[in-house]
């Protein structure tokens, strides 16, 4: 928030301090390139700023740059001094990682760090990379580092709302606002496309999906505004602390602001809404400010609301409420805080009130027109809003205590009696001079501690106190000496002045605390929304504030379907009866509070207000409390009306990470009923229309056939129909793991044994592959169920034989790793996409192949895993390090007490 109160031609102490520390850190310098998508050339760019800098003669080490494969980003790589990378182990693979301890060692001037949301291998240091630079920051180690704009957290539901793909891996809004530098590396969409299909971006395979999906050019469109507007943010704070460290009172025209004034007066709603339109237009940020100046203390109750209102519709329409304290002179706080701000327009009403009032009490109009400088003021008239629309908040609330308190005037009087009794004891020794001084103190002491109207009557009880005992001739209310007149009349003035003051220090001390104290509960409140992930969390947390807050019983009512029905309560074992549900509904439906001290349905028990967000109604609240009545007070209306719109953001909050959620699994159902029928229209179809050709040929031509063509129409029909006998195994294989019917027959195995079993099985598969079989002579024997290990090595071989090509080897491979065993099945395919290494175990999915490759049902890895994990062991996919192939990783745990002669019973 700007700074107020303080002299706009001085720099901002806090940016000062901001700058000195800047410059005295001993903390490294972090430059982060911004991209919009995967593709756009922030690597490229980060390398090539580094080999500038590498010329120059800067210490500059690569501790991990990500090539993916692109040679023009290998290429640059040429020339710098690349730390190695930490292996470590992870499921039966392993995972390369940067090398943070070496990077410390080596202590360059600058470090190049890629892909700062990268998630690092369990076993880490930190879990984030985004945390090892912060290391290497604290170490005083520069850090160049890249990030896409969908890994920043506070963007992650936007992108997801965009993209329909929720990114894990995200970034803390602090790391980007702690950079002392931001570059947006930019490609247009058509541009990034076409690296896309030529290459550059993806392999092929995964560049066709990649396209069909994320890579559209309405998402790229999206994702890059998403990019220049967060670093047009990050620019926009860096300009106005460089004006206040300066002490440059703006505003600067490097971009547009609207600031719209608001007050007591009935049209501000209206003007909230031109302001609203206004910044629309100039595709503007904007605020509604309101400055409590020394007459807001005597605004009616119906202004007060007035003002909270035109806030909260601000807010609602996507502007920043702001409410400061202000001296007399208005336009000079509304001044100050625009050129803090760098608001170059500000929309006040046209000025309403008469010249007389204008004469003694200024224009607040005319005064920002006059001073206002470089900045526009919209200056709009127009009638008051209506009546109607006004009303259909109101809602009657209890009458404020009442003004006057005898006990404080009798006290009042008490304590100008005690200061006249201390006057009159000191008289002697410091003479009739010090009395008034007295008698001032006491003046003060009332005014500060029970306000201004019983510190005048201790004015005119001092008065007269003074002029009956200390002003001659005493013991009487005439005065002889005229001189004496003019001090009197003077001590009556002073005190009334003081006592004006006073009062009025203490009614803004008064305010300032009760409103700081309400701050800090409204801050405690949204500390506790923000930490709620349910939708009864936020119910409750939401019940119990109002309840702890108000002192009243509370019950929220959110709609299913048509009807409205209690989700939570305060306290919880509160019932509504038919009135109270009644009244509920008609809030709800009509968007108006209804029932007790509502003008609609006031004979309910409870009154029912509605909660609102910008989508609408999204619920009501309802209150009750002992005794009849109005429930609220007017202060208390307010506090409800803004403790209520922070848990209906938080309930919307909570209401569309579930709408995505659910249309996720929308979207992965749908995925899956249409991978379904492809797979039972082809996998069904093609092994039954073969076995159904070749009976037919059988059975049309059996006269007329050789003996080898009828072996090999035999044989078709039996491989077909075993083809299609593993279709079916596997469709109720995953239904079994789906019920959770697998349960395992563990008894001790010889993994040769299995193997050689499987190999058998899948031997008329594999007659176009060699088979290479490496088992350790010494392993141990383990707890396994034969016929679900089995199927599994079945499964993983079959996979293996699609996409492996003819002729090439398909290896077992089987050792002791610890306290497990490891089987590794290998071929010497294309290997399997980055992207799909952890999806090819899901249900249906299939990596995209070429078309010399058999069809398959995209079940077979799923149902490897789900039965690997029933046995207590894992399955990993990767690619092999020797050369190009995939592997698949079975990692079982070793028996306690197994020897390697133990053979199954």
């Amino acid at each position: 928030m700007p700074e107020t109160g303080r002299d706009p031609n001085r720099p901002s102490p806090d940016a000062l301090l901001e700058a000195a520390r800047r410059e005295e850190r001993t903390r490294g310098r972090l430059k982060v390139f911004l991209g919009a998508a995967p593709g756009v050339g922030k690597t490229y760019e980060m390398l090539t700023i580094g080999r500038a800098k590498l010329k120059a003669g800067t210490d500059v080490v690569v501790g991990v740059v990500e090539t993916h494969g692109r040679a023009e980003t290998e290429a640059m790589l040429d020339g710098f001094a690349v730390i190695p990378r930490r292996s470590v182990p992870y499921h039966g693979t392993v995972l390369e990682e940067m090398d943070l301890d070496a990077l410390l060692t080596r202590r360059p001037a600058l470090a190049l760090v890629d892909e700062l949301a990268h998630t690092n291998a369990p076993g880490s240091r930190h879990p984030k990379r985004y945390q090892d630079v912060e290391e290497l920051l604290d170490a005083g180690i520069d850090v160049l580092t890249t990030l896409n704009i969908q890994h920043v957290e506070s963007l992650n539901d936007v992108v997801a709302s965009i993209t329909r793909i929720r990114v894990r891996e995200t970034v803390p809004d602090s790391i980007l606002d702690r950079a002392d530098d931001i570059e947006v590396v930019d490609l247009n969409p058509d541009d990034l496309i076409q690296r896309l299909k030529d290459g550059k971006v993806y392999v092929p395979t995964n560049a066709e999906r990649a396209l069909k999906h994320y890579f559209s050019r309405g998402n790229l469109t999206a994702l890059r505004e998403l990019a220049l507007r967060r670093t047009a943010d990050r620019v926009d704070d860096e300009l106005l602390s460089h004006m206040r460290a300066n002490a440059i009172p703006g505003p600067w025209a490097a971009g547009e602001r609207v600031l719209v004034c608001v007050s007591e007066d009935p049209r501000s709603a209206g003007l909230v809404r031109y302001a609203k339109r206004l910044a629309d237009r100039l595709h503007a940020p904007w605020s509604a400010l309101v400055v409590e100046g020394p007459r807001a203390a005597s605004r009616t109750e119906a202004e007060r609301d007035r003002i909270a209102e035109a806030l909260r519709l601000a807010d609602r329409l996507g502007g920043d409420a702001v409410t400061l304290p202000g001296g007399r002179r208005i336009a000079d706080d509304i001044l100050a805080y625009a050129r803090s701000a760098n608001v170059n327009h500000i929309v006040v009403g046209k000025a309403t009130r008469s010249w007389l009032f204008e004469l003694v009490n200024g224009s607040v109009v005319h005064d920002l027109v006059r001073r206002s400088g470089n900045i526009s003021v919209h200056v709009v008239p127009g009638e008051a809003v209506p009546a109607e629309t006004a009303s259909r908040r109101a809602v009657a609330t209890a009458a404020p205590p009442a003004g006057f308190d005898a006990r404080s005037y009798v006290l009042s009087l008490l304590a100008t009696g005690a200061g006249l009794g201390l006057a009159l004891l000191l008289e002697p020794y410091t003479g009739v001079e010090n009395a008034d001084l007295m008698l001032l103190t006491a003046v003060v002491a009332v005014a500060v501690r029970w306000g201004l109207g019983p510190s005048l009557a201790a004015v005119v009880a001092a008065s007269l106190s003074y002029n009956f005992f200390f002003l001659p001739p005493v013991y009487a209310f005439t005065i002889a000496d005229p001189t004496n007149v003019a001090a009197f009349l003077l001590f009556t003035l002073v005190a009334v002045l003081v006592s004006n003051l006073a009062a009025r220090a203490r009614l803004t001390a008064v305010v300032s605390q009760g409103r700081a104290k309400a701050t800090e509960r409204l801050f405690g409140f949204s500390r506790k929304l923000a930490a709620c992930g349910t939708l009864d969390d936020v119910l409750w947390a939401t019940c119990a504030q109002v309840a702890a807050m108000l002192k009243v019983r509370v019950v929220l009512l959110l709609p299913e379907g048509k009807a409205v029905s209690v989700r939570a309560g305060y306290p919880p074992e509160d019932m509504l009866d038919e009135a109270d549900l009644a009244a509920a509904q008609w809030a709800f439906d009509n968007d108006r509070p209804a029932g007790r001290g509502a003008d609609t349905l006031p004979g309910a028990r409870r009154l029912f207000l509605p909660m609102r967000t910008g989508r609408g109604t999204i619920g009501v609240i309802g209150l009750d409390a002992d005794g009849t009545g109005p429930i609220l007070t007017p202060e208390g209306r307010r506090l409800l009306d803004a403790l209520a719109d922070m848990g209906a953001l938080a309930i919307e909050r909570v209401r569309l990470v579930e709408d995505l959620d659910r249309a996720e699994r929308a979207a992965e159902t749908d995925r899956l009923a249409r991978a379904l029928l492809t797979s039972i229209s082809h996998d069904l179809r093609t092994p039954l229309a073969s076995v159904l050709g070749s009976a037919s040929t059988l059975r049309d031509l059996d006269a007329a056939l050789p003996p080898e063509a009828k072996a090999e129409l035999l044989a078709t029909i039996i491989e077909e129909s075993e083809r299609l006998n593993r279709f079916i195994v596997n469709l109720l294989d995953m239904t079994r793991l789906e019920a959770g019917a697998v349960t395992p027959n563990l008894a001790p195995q010889d993994v040769a044994e299995t193997v050689d079993t499987a190999l058998r099985r899948v031997d008329k598969v594999l007659s176009g592959h060699r088979v290479a079989v490496e088992i350790a002579p010494d392993l141990p024997t383990l707890r396994l169920d034969p016929v679900l290990f089995e199927q599994v090595l079945v499964n993983l071989l079959d996979n293996a034989a699609k996409y492996a090509p003819e002729g090439s080897a398909v290896t077992v491979r089987a050792r002791q790793d610890g306290r497990s065993v490891r089987i590794e099945v290998l071929d010497e395919g294309n290997g399997i996409p980055e992207a799909d290494v952890e999806r090819v175990f899901d249900k249906f999915y299939r990596v995209r192949k070429s078309d010399h490759v058999r069809a398959g049902t995209g079940l077979g890895l799923a149902i490897s895993r789900g039965f690997v994990e029933a046995m207590g062991g894992t399955v990993t996919a990767g690619n092999r390090r020797d050369r190009l192939g995939a592997a698949f990783t079975v990692t079982l745990p070793v028996p306690a007490r197994t020897t390697p002669r133990e053979i199954a019973a």
